[in-house]
């Protein structure tokens, strides 16, 4: 399979398992391929909304705030498309 296919059965996974969920703004983040393994790794990002975080002196809503996004990790095989796993991942900020 090609990367846009991966990044394509990942974010269509995602937003099914996490439909009830309410997520938005579901976004690629980052592509990896293991070659050692015949696994794709996808990164994509979404929003909840109790993922929102408030800027102190900014309403909710209200540009200025924060949304607040939830990364997770989508594990695809090469061979046969199947989603392996859905994986947390942190994402650090400076």
């Amino acid at each position: 399979m090609n990367v846009k296919q991966a990044v394509a059965i990942a974010k269509a996974h995602v937003a099914d398992i996490f439909a009830d969920e309410s997520i938005a703004n579901l976004g690629l983040e980052e592509v990896k391929f293991d070659e050692n393994d015949d696994v794709w790794q996808i990164t994509v990002g979404f929003a909840r909304p109790w993922d929102r975080r408030l800027v102190p002196g900014i309403a909710p809503g209200i540009p200025g705030s924060d949304p607040g996004r939830t990364y997770k990790i989508v594990y695809i095989s090469d061979i046969d498309g199947k989603v392996l796993q859905v994986a947390h991942r942190e994402m650090f900020h400076s």
